[in-house]
């Protein structure tokens, strides 16, 4: 098969792949209603698990993780060690083709073709690709997210922060602490551009938490409740 036509359906299998609305779906098989028309009308876990229980919030959370992790791992299957181009990055070919599948997938997560391109804010899906790319930052922004949601119980804050978190631990590793990263020079910008496409898609909750009018969840406030009592 021709380079280019297998990089092509890589890229577009794995954004097929995150497109599935896996909240609508549960949703409507699940709970009988279509969770774009409750709360903020996200098709993300936070807002299923805000208007539906923790049951289907839950499973919605993991699918979408699984539409992160299973595209980076088929490339496995379908990359035949032949790039399309010149591979000017210090990744081995097949890595750099991990990296495009994984934020083909967020893409398709945020933009999903089935509900109009719209969808969720890609949290979940970027966690299941940086489980095989970045575990170490992906380690320190869950970190950071957790503590994050205990102080403020802003789900989108601690999202944002967990987000930019990554590239910034990757580059303190790396230039600082002088962590040999392969093919750091490469992946620290990947990961700059998918901070930023998770920004992008919560600028909406930016606007809310500017004005003091984004949902928290207050039960997950665990530290400023233990500081009160």
């Amino acid at each position: 098969m021709d380079p280019l036509l297998r990089l092509v359906i890589i890229i577009a299998q794995s954004y097929v792949i995150g497109a599935i609305p896996f909240a609508l779906l549960i949703g409507k098989h699940w709970c009988g209603v279509d969770v774009r028309t409750l709360g903020s009308g996200n098709l993300g876990s936070t807002n299923v698990y805000r208007n539906l229980g923790w049951k289907p919030g839950i499973a919605v959370q993991i699918l979408d993780i699984v539409k992160g992790l299973v595209p980076v791992l088929l490339v496995a299957y379908f990359f035949d060690t032949q790039m399309p181009f010149e591979n000017r990055t210090p990744f081995e070919d097949e890595t750099v083709v991990r990296l495009i599948a994984g934020v083909s997938a967020v893409i398709g997560h945020i933009f999903s073709v089935f509900v109009g391109f719209r969808g969720g804010k890609g949290i979940n899906t970027s966690l299941g690709m940086l489980i095989a790319i970045a575990p170490v930052e992906l380690a320190f922004a869950a970190g950071v997210f957790a503590i994050t949601v205990g102080f403020f119980g802003y789900i989108s804050l601690g999202s944002i922060i967990a987000a930019v978190v990554i590239p910034v631990v990757m580059a303190v590793r790396h230039n600082i602490f002088h962590v040999d990263i392969s093919g750091y020079k490469t992946v620290v910008f990947f990961m700059i551009a998918l901070a930023a496409l998770v920004v992008y898609a919560h600028r909406g909750n930016l606007k809310r938490l500017w004005l003091g009018t984004e949902s928290r969840f207050a039960k997950l406030q665990i530290f400023r409740r233990n500081s009160n009592n």
